[in-house]
């Protein structure tokens, strides 16, 4: 496989819509033959000759099907992980040779907050990072950008259709400033002494697993409930590393797609006993990084209760403060 176009300079830095930052690729108008998500998989694509699946040949990437008598283009869209701004892309159709497309181009927006993946996909505002470029098939097709926005989202679309193996985007993060300096410490980190105290339901795994480090890797490295079949919910209770004063919360839903929960609320409980509300019930958004500033309260918590409505499961949860009085 070989290098085609662009500076390679750019690719020394991270990859803000890789898997393991948390990007995901939350829309796709077309992907009979390959999934969208493996565009953002850490690690080259693989391959196995002869792997023959019921629509074909299996390959680790995106790919559409033929376009037959409908005029037009395929597109996916990648939450980055991490936004920021973009310093250069990787369009890499490793392993197609028959079926890769003739072109590509790549556009982003920011976005506030954590809009449904339709909504994004039906948007007019799209800026161009990459015009209508040429690519070359089983190739890291490298494309330097020259832009000094904050981004959150990209989409990739190839002319016509075909495959695409990784989409890499190479840039330096630019943080929401909206949430700097809104705690140092992760008061619900096992590492900080934090303990998962009870819980409603341990269907599918341990609920101390959305208090582990770094960001899960599947569905299985989180908390997740059978499904419910009465009116009630699900919940957790947390011990926290000591009373403090939560100032940021982190919901994360990272590789739950159809089974993610539809809303979520926080509480905690003072030494006295008082019941604070930290997070109303919010509606939370599949395979999502969700972050929320929790408003000041007097008195700080040393519990803190997560229910989830109805059912279903979360990779982590952060909850970010200062240890208090």
């Amino acid at each position: 496989m070989r290098d085609q176009t662009g500076d390679e300079e750019f690719t020394l830095l991270p990859d803000l819509a890789v898997r393991p930052l948390g990007g995901s690729v939350i829309w796709a108008d077309d992907e009979f033959f390959a999934e969208k998500e493996n565009l953002i998989n850490p690690g080259p694509a693989v391959y196995q000759p002869s792997s023959f699946g019921h629509k074909g040949q299996i390959y680790d990437g995106w790919e559409s099907r033929r376009h037959r008598g409908q005029p037009g283009d395929d597109s996916a869209i990648v939450r980055l992980g991490i936004p920021g701004v973009i310093r250069g892309l990787v369009v890499d159709t490793a392993w197609f040779t028959g079926n890769y497309p003739p072109a590509v181009s790549v556009s982003a927006l920011e976005l506030s907050g954590y809009p449904p993946a339709t909504e994004i996909a039906e948007r007019t505002d799209w800026v161009t990072l990459l015009d209508r470029a040429p690519v070359t098939g089983d190739s890291r097709n490298l494309f330097p950008v020259e832009n000094e926005q904050r981004w959150t989202h990209v989409k990739l679309t190839m002319h016509p259709d075909g495959g695409v193996a990784r989409l890499r985007v190479h840039g330096e993060a630019r943080p929401d400033p909206e949430l700097l300096g809104l705690g140092p410490l992760d008061l619900a980190a096992l590492e900080n002494g934090a303990l998962v105290l009870d819980c409603s339901n341990r269907f599918y795994s341990a609920p101390n697993q959305l208090l582990y480090p770094g960001q899960a890797r599947s569905m299985g490295e989180g908390w997740e409930t059978a499904r419910r079949r009465d009116e009630g919910n699900d919940w957790v209770r947390i011990r926290l590393a000591g009373p403090g004063l939560i100032r940021l919360a982190e919901l994360d839903t990272s590789y739950f797609l159809g089974n993610s929960p539809g809303s979520a609320r926080l509480t905690g409980r003072t030494s006295d006993g008082t019941e604070v509300e930290l997070l109303p019930r919010t509606a939370l958004q599949p395979d999502t990084r969700h972050r929320f500033p929790i408003a000041p309260i007097a008195a700080s918590v040393e519990e803190v209760r997560l229910d989830i409505y109805p059912d279903g499961g979360l990779a982590r949860l952060r909850l970010y403060g200062e240890f208090g009085a």
